[in-house]
């Protein structure tokens, strides 16, 4: 049998149809040469807009999200067919088609582009037309900014369907209708309603709705770091990080899916994308782990899992963590410091359940043979570490996180493409180091930065590896681009439920609706567990279990099909004002919601990533699902973990506290064993039903760090940790 025939063993156009059919973001319609070449040119022209803009400055905020707006527009209606269908997306040709774009989607999109800068160009009026400033429509929308604002309302929710599916469209539809016929729902959920003129007003001018916080973030900062990661990916950033991952861990026990873990977690730091990760790493890892003896489903669960985490991984974490930022109004280094310990928790499940079924198996480490030669990988590859290194001391520094992106990018392109043996392509570095300089002289950069910059383009022209093309390169981008499209399209529909929250004040009422709920739950559930005048839970902290279990539910359930970023700021609306009353800090709130999003990514029966990675292990996409789920335990445990003890997201109000720190880290970490260990059924030995059942236990005592909990904890876990040492003793004696 040929190498090629073996289960596992994919074709790079395999591995890109996996990604096209679980991506629902990867999936485009083919077209014509002409259109090809066309909206390459749009794709680029779009690329470098963003690029450029974000070194040089950006134009005003009703210009920036109309001009993004417009690109997205023009790309999806052109790439994403009106309906999925197994012949949607081929190459066709009629009267009604140019390009193979149907001609109603080329209208669409001219609407939809009409709509998105119709805002700029009537800021100041149009007298022609009759209309009057801006300042004078606030809330009193003209007859041409109603039909605008409707069209556009249309148009957006379409963008999303098309991108992304039915869900997060009907979803916004009912928050749509929620403000609409306010009067007409029950309870503490009545409202007045709002008009129909002022919905459309909301929804269409900006600070709120359409235009508001959701698209801005996206259009200034998510959008560089996705074209960052991508062009990364290229350059060969990514294959450095697998190779890194495999000479640190692919000797140990089970070292495939050791691999698996490590690998995703660095290629985390630059993807936010879990299929994208998933199909990266996974290409190489899965087939690996099948090899070694690793069930297909467990094999594809450890990747699933483990890819999972790229939204949750420092720094770049995807658009929800740079919403997050503009949310609580801190810096994205807060963000990014807050998230270390928990992204750290999660790898933890995932790495130790991976070394314990090792254990279980019988497995061992990969072969001396099999291992990529530490000297050789960083002869090649040390280059590719500059634009990352780069951009995160930019970022780090206070700059904007679109100017450390512009440097990254920058470098990236350098790297890349500009070599000290082919003087024309010198240009690259001899512009950036130009900008940094002038950045320099007018107090843009610090001594320090500049000269980290300056060094870092002067080393990328000595990049031993070989040179990529402009074509490759311009393909690179438009890749790029077509995976922010979906993330834009969300991001820009979401932004009518933001509306709506604000305009309503739904969240504080679904907020009061699950405190008060969680609080008529705890008074009965304390009646059960106090005895006599002994307690084992006050009435407040049930309370507070009581509604993370509900958010957290909520999360999973409504993330089936929903991307990450629109479920945190659906959620979040509902899971701040709540939390919030009951003393959690804002950022572990916010944190808490990003967490659980997350999980629904690999929850069955919605698990795009799992199933990704079960096409490529020829596993049972659902078997791989439950597997992935109870790997990724780390990312369950780890949001419950930080609301009882903030101090593990370091930022906390009262300061980094380094020992408390390190017991409820240590705590934590206990409690992510426990449960791998229950999961697994494997420690040093073979773990009974019953110990099992004890470990489940003190794992989910261990969550919340308290001597008392803790040592309950212990008590808890102490047969199995007895047994397990007897049964260890046993061993040698009895061979």
């Amino acid at each position: 049998m040929t190498p090629s025939s073996e289960p596992g063993e994919l074709s790079a156009e395999d591995l890109r149809e996996i990604e096209r059919k679980y991506d629902e973001g990867a999936a485009t319609r083919s077209v014509g040469p002409g259109m090809a070449l066309a909206l390459r040119g749009v794709a680029l022209a779009f690329a470098l807009y963003h690029y450029i803009t974000a070194g040089f400055g950006m134009p005003s905020d009703r210009w920036h999200m109309g001009w993004h707006l417009s690109g997205l527009f023009v790309l999806i209606y052109a790439f994403y067919p009106a309906m999925r269908s197994s012949g949607a997306y081929a190459l066709k040709t009629g009267r009604w088609r140019i390009g193979n774009v149907p001609v109603p989607d080329l209208a669409m999109m001219a609407f939809g582009v009409i709509c998105s800068l119709y805002i700029g160009f009537a800021w100041h009026g149009l007298p022609l037309l009759g209309v009057e400033e801006q300042t004078f429509r606030m809330g009193n929308p003209d007859i041409w900014d109603m039909i605008f604002g409707c069209i556009l309302i249309v148009l957006v929710l379409d963008i999303a369907r098309r991108t992304l599916g039915w869900i997060l469209p009907a979803i916004i539809c009912v928050f749509m209708a929620y403000a609409l016929f306010g009067p007409y729902f029950p309870g503490i959920l009545q409202h007045p309603g709002v008009k129909f003129r002022t919905f459309v007003s909301s929804m269409y001018f900006p600070s709120e709705g359409i235009f508001g916080v959701t698209l801005w973030v996206t259009s200034t900062i998510v959008f560089h770091f996705v074209l960052f990661g991508v062009i990364a990916q290229r350059t060969g950033l990514g294959k450095l990080f697998i190779d890194n991952a495999t000479i640190l861990a692919g000797k140990y026990r089970g070292g495939p899916a050791k691999v698996s873990v490590v690998s995703s977690a660095f290629f985390g730091t630059i993807s936010g994308s879990s299929v994208a990760n998933t199909v990266s790493t996974g290409a190489l890892t899965i087939p690996n782990m099948k090899k070694l003896g690793y069930p297909g489903h467990f094999a594809g669960g450890v990747e699933a899992a483990a890819s999972a985490g790229g939204q949750i991984t420092p720094p770049i974490m995807g658009a929800a963590a740079f919403i997050m930022a503009e949310f609580l109004e801190l810096p994205y280094t807060t963000i990014v410091i807050a998230a270390i310990f928990p992204a750290l928790l999660h790898y933890v499940g995932v790495f130790t359940v991976v070394h314990l079924m090792a254990r279980r198996l019988g497995l061992k480490g990969m072969a001396a043979d099999m291992l990529p030669k530490l000297r050789e990988v960083w002869a090649e590859g040390w280059a590719n570490l500059i634009p990352l290194v780069g951009m995160l001391a930019i970022l780090f520094a206070g700059y904007t996180p679109y100017m450390s992106a512009f440097c990254g990018i920058s470098l990236t392109l350098i790297t890349g493409m500009a070599r000290w043996r082919a003087p024309a392509t010198l240009a690259l570095p001899a512009a950036f180091i130009a900008f940094v300089l002038w950045k320099y002289a007018g107090d843009g950069f610090d001594a320090v930065n500049s000269l980290l910059l300056i060094a870092g383009a002067v080393l990328g022209v000595f990049n031993p590896q070989t040179r990529i093309s402009v074509p490759d390169m311009a393909e690179t981008m438009e890749t790029g681009v077509k995976y922010a499209l979906a993330v834009g399209a969300a991001s820009a529909a979401v932004g009518i439920v933001v509306g709506v929250i604000n305009t309503t004040g739904i969240g504080f009422r679904l907020g009061f609706m699950v405190t008060s709920g969680a609080a008529s739950l705890a008074s009965d559930l304390h009646g059960l567990m106090t005895f006599g005048a002994f307690e084992l839970f006050s009435v407040q902290d049930l309370t507070l279990f009581l509604s993370l279990i509900l958010i957290a539910l909520a999360c999973i359930l409504m993330g089936a099909g929903v991307p990450t970023t629109a479920l945190y700021i659906m959620l979040v609306s509902v899971a701040q004002p709540a939390l919030a009353q009951l003393g959690v800090p804002p950022i572990a709130s916010h944190l808490f919601v990003l967490y659980y999003g997350v999980v629904a990514e690999i929850t069955p029966p919605v698990c795009t990533s799992a199933y990704a990675a079960a096409a490529i292990a020829n596993s049972n996409p659902f078997r791989t699902g439950v597997s992935a789920f109870t790997l990724g335990l780390g990312k369950i445990v780890a949001p419950m973990a930080f609301v009882y003890a903030p101090v593990l997201l370091i930022v906390g109000q009262g300061g980094f506290q380094f020992f408390p720190f390190l017991y409820s880290s240590v705590s934590a970490i206990a409690g992510v064993f426990a449960l791998s260990g229950a999961v697994v059924g494997h420690l040093a030995g073979p773990v009974a039903i019953w110990g099992r059942v004890l470990l489940a236990l003190s794992g989910l005592v261990f969550i919340a760090p308290s001597l008392t909990a803790d040592l309950i904890a212990v008590l808890i876990a102490a047969p199995v940790i007895f047994s397990q040492i007897a049964s260890h003793r046993a061993a040698p004696a009895e061979a």
